[in-house]
């Protein structure tokens, strides 16, 4: 996925409740970007990193700027390496993931399959995407898809989330409620950084959400996880991930 406009180049300096960001441009002019990314984005908000922003294609927004990309700063402490690029505007983890279905790389789109996205499921929640595949007997097989943005990576490893969160709990267990009524469904881990090598739930910031995880893998949930890699010109999938975690 390209950048349909070239990103500005600023410096981060704070963090305003959880949607605005305070930057400084190359030119010396102070902004406040806009951000859609709720979690911590733990690890990257270093005052002084590197961040990329997007115009505002509304001329009329009052926020004329959204933040894009961070470049993490070295912390030997935590494990987070220097100089890496992270997407971090969660609303290209579907643009991504769908890219990866219809490239093959994620090997769950059949090749007759239809891809729909944002429907409506469960209770009060949308899925990502329903893949609909017609079988000889005219069944209709249908697989629903969870995509979850990642962007903490610390020793090489992807963790989700980077704070609790109670609405991918409820989407977890949306994903279960499909696999028993006979669906399949699958959540997949969308990383927008290439420093990874595994992908698992970050037990010690929600400690629910990754013994649900296991609990709906179990059941039948599948897991997958593609690695990205960024740089302000675009973004793409790269590869798939391996899935760990502790199964005791």
């Amino acid at each position: 996925m390209e950048f349909p406009t070239p990103l500005t180049k600023a410096l981060f300096i704070s963090r305003e409740k959880r949607f605005f960001i305070h930057a400084v441009l190359e030119n010396g002019q102070k902004v406040i970007a806009h951000t859609n990314n709720t979690g911590s984005m733990r690890g990257l908000l270093a005052p002084g990193a590197e961040i990329w922003l997007s115009p505002a294609n509304n001329p009329a927004r009052k926020l004329k700027w959204t933040l894009e990309l961070i470049k993490t700063v070295k912390d030997t402490e935590n494990g987070i390496q220097g100089g890496v690029l992270v997407g971090v505007n969660t609303i290209l983890a579907n643009t991504l993931v769908r890219e990866a279905l219809e490239n093959g790389l994620l090997n769950l789109l059949p090749k007759h399959a239809s891809l729909r996205s944002e429907v409506k499921y469960g209770q009060n929640s949308r899925a990502d995407f329903l893949i609909s595949e017609t079988m000889d007997d005219n069944y209709s097989r249908q697989t629903w898809v969870e995509v979850k943005n990642v962007s903490l990576v610390e020793n090489n490893h992807a963790r989700f989330p980077d704070s609790p969160t109670e609405r991918g709990r409820k989407h977890l267990l949306e994903l279960e409620n499909r696999v028993l009524a006979g669906d399949k469904a699958v959540l997949i881990f969308c990383i927008q950084r290439n420093d990874a090598q595994s992908v698992g739930p970050a037990d010690d910031i929600d400690p629910l959400y990754g013994k649900i995880l296991r609990q709906v893998i179990s059941t039948g949930v599948k897991a997958h996880a593609i690695l990205c890699d960024a740089t302000p010109k675009e973004i793409f999938p790269k590869k798939n991930l391996k899935l760990w975690y502790d199964t005791s």
